[in-house]
């Protein structure tokens, strides 16, 4: 990956506690997975910050590489990524979402 793609993806998921590489932005989700991590961080309360991929194809590309994971939406909680809408979802039905949000967003 481009040093320069990578210097900006950090510097991206340093803006908030809780990131999201998305489709679309939180106001209007492009894609019915984007749409779930939406709606769960929405449920929770919690304030998060997204970037949308369909802007920026440099970044689309490279977020996959820097995480090693190949699909959107990424999410990360104070610069460590958590996973996708599903690993979401498994965490939120299991009330370990709750839990690491409540834990990293206190200290």
């Amino acid at each position: 990956m481009d040093a320069s793609v990578k210097q900006r993806i950090e510097a991206l998921i340093a803006t908030s506690p809780v990131f999201v590489f998305m489709k679309g932005t939180k106001l209007m989700p492009q894609c019915g997975f984007s749409n779930n991590v939406v709606q769960i961080l929405h449920a929770m309360g919690v304030s998060f910050e997204t970037f949308d991929v369909l802007s920026d194809m440099e970044i689309r590309q490279g977020i996959k590489e820097y995480s090693d994971w190949p699909t959107v939406p990424q999410v990360y909680l104070n610069g460590e990524f958590m996973g996708g809408s599903d690993i979401l979802i498994e965490m939120y039905n299991s009330g370990e979402l709750r839990e690491q949000l409540a834990v990293a967003l206190a200290s």
